[in-house]
């Protein structure tokens, strides 16, 4: 009777796994040292964090929420949820991008250059995409818009042709859709 094969934490040789991407949102202690601690875990692997947000979001219990938008296989990406569940601080690692769609949201400053026909389709621009004028001068401007990722990478894109001076962004912010805590 053969005997039956060993399960193994990696990928086979034959087989090929796709890199995704993964927003996770973790339910940390409010405390000094635990952001460093999480990144911490990161670094020490060779895991990359594309955003990264952190806000206490519970006052009476002193709760903080780590949203972190990370890339690897399926595979990298639970030992990663593994690795951050084991930390002393967490209290909570969700996936929220595997639990369904989640709502996410980013916002950016953009300040352009201009005058002329660029300045005034700038201006149009900004209106069609709702980004707000914060700040302006008779050569520049300082956009704010918020919204998904894609947006806000749209917009900055077409910014550039008119007169990109620099850009400032948030991360993502993410939540879980439905009535359960994210």
């Amino acid at each position: 009777m053969a005997k039956p094969l060993a399960k193994s934490h990696y990928v086979g040789p034959g087989a090929v796994q796709a890199v995704v991407s993964r927003t996770l949102s973790v339910l940390v202690d409010n405390e000094p040292g635990v952001l460093a601690r999480v990144i911490g875990l990161f670094s020490g692997r060779g895991y990359n964090i594309d955003s990264l947000t952190v806000t206490e979001t519970e006052h009476e219990k002193h709760l903080s929420r780590i949203t972190i938008v990370t890339r690897g296989t399926p595979d990298v990406i639970e030992q990663i949820k593994h690795q951050l569940e084991r930390l002393v601080p967490i209290h909570r690692v969700r996936d929220l991008t595997n639990e369904g769609v989640a709502l996410e949201r980013e916002l950016a400053l953009i300040k352009v250059s201009g005058k002329g026909e660029k300045r005034i389709e700038a201006l149009r621009i900004a209106e069609i995409f709702r980004a707000k004028v914060v700040d302006t001068s008779t050569e520049h401007f300082v956009f704010e818009v918020t919204g998904k990722p894609s947006k806000i990478e749209e917009f900055i894109q077409i910014m550039t042709e008119l007169g990109l001076v620099e850009v400032s962004r948030t991360g993502i912010a993410a939540i879980g859709r439905g009535p359960v805590s994210s």
